[in-house]
């Protein structure tokens, strides 16, 4: 039904899910009595699936690196433009699509995000020639 990962930041994290890999926010849920928000996020071909972000008010927890929670994938129309678009919005790709078919950012809350392309594009600079950078 869906995955959930919490975030820090509500804005920063619509802002990366929305603009820069598609999303739509499906509905919202704020509950004061716990301090708590919930926006479930799906994408428009694929609606069923969704994810689910927490966002508990007023919370320093530090909810470590997310290397435990494994990863998110989300299918792209065109994984070039994809990650070009999160690089303009100050993303790191850290795992660039040189096989032209899968790439890892992360999120602002560190969450592993892999992009695969929608069947197969054909290796292009720049990226065919980028090393991965940090961890993802």
């Amino acid at each position: 039904m869906h995955s959930m990962v919490r975030v820090h930041n509500l804005g920063a994290s619509l802002q990366f899910y929305c603009e820069g890999l598609g999303q739509r926010e499906v509905r919202r849920q704020d509950v004061p009595e716990g301090k708590f928000t919930l926006v479930f996020l799906a994408a428009d071909d694929s609606p069923e699936a969704e994810i689910e972000l927490t966002f508990n008010w007023d919370s320093a927890r530090d909810y470590g690196s997310a290397c435990n929670f494994g990863h998110l994938a989300f299918r792209v129309e065109d994984i070039y433009t994809t990650c070009a678009r999160l690089q303009s919005m100050g993303y790191t790709v850290h795992r660039p699509p040189r096989d032209g078919h899968m790439a890892f950012v992360r999120s602002p809350d560190l969450i592993s995000i892999e992009l695969l392309q929608d069947g197969h594009l054909p290796p292009r600079e720049p990226w065919a020639s980028m090393p991965n950078t940090g961890t993802w």
